[in-house]
């Protein structure tokens, strides 16, 4: 579950809410109203101003396009170093790996340095990272917007399973057709 008491950072003025476990929550508004700034709090990416933050349960946030990568190393290095941030072993993220790819469908730019991948192929990569490694907390800010429709779709059925196996999702979006 996650708890907010009181978030006060750039637009969010006397924020308080509660997501209980298991549950899909999104939020929508417009360009500056503090969306993407309340799931950087989520994310403990950004601490409030005043106020507390809560989080139970492991965390993954998908909240920028380059979705953490070290530029210099290809994809399949950066799955192993950000698995091993996330508290993995080498050798737990190499058996992931064939799951991560095959869901990222990026072929063999897999091998290539992510400095060389469009915005589209890091959001493949980090999106296909962030639900393999059995987050119970998903955070995702409009970075699926990115990309082509069919695998926006693939994303947001991966979303609902992951619902249906008791997950948290916190979406953020400015299009109601996301919402539906």
């Amino acid at each position: 579950s996650i708890k907010i008491i009181n978030a006060n950072e750039n637009n969010l003025k006397n924020v308080s809410l509660e997501i209980p476990k298991n549950k899909l929550i999104v939020f929508t508004g417009l360009s500056g109203s503090g969306k993407s700034t309340l799931l950087k709090i989520l994310a403990s990416i950004v601490t409030p101003t005043s106020g507390k933050h809560f989080t139970k349960g492991t965390t993954r946030a998908l909240i920028e396009l380059k979705g953490g990568f070290e530029e210099s190393l290809t994809g399949v290095e950066n799955v192993k170093f950000l698995g091993i941030l996330q508290g993995y072993t080498k050798k737990e993220m190499e058996k992931r790996i064939p799951k991560i790819l095959e869901f990222a469908e990026i072929g063999d730019y897999a091998y290539q340095p992510v400095k060389n991948y469009s915005s589209g192929m890091n959001v493949r990569l980090a999106f296909s990272i962030a639900i393999h490694v059995d987050p119970e907390i998903l955070i995702v800010d409009e970075a699926l917007a990115v990309g082509d429709i069919r695998f926006q779709q693939k994303c947001y059925r991966r979303i609902n399973e992951l619902k249906n196996e008791g997950k948290t999702i916190v979406l953020c979006t400015h299009g109601l057709e996301t919402v539906k």
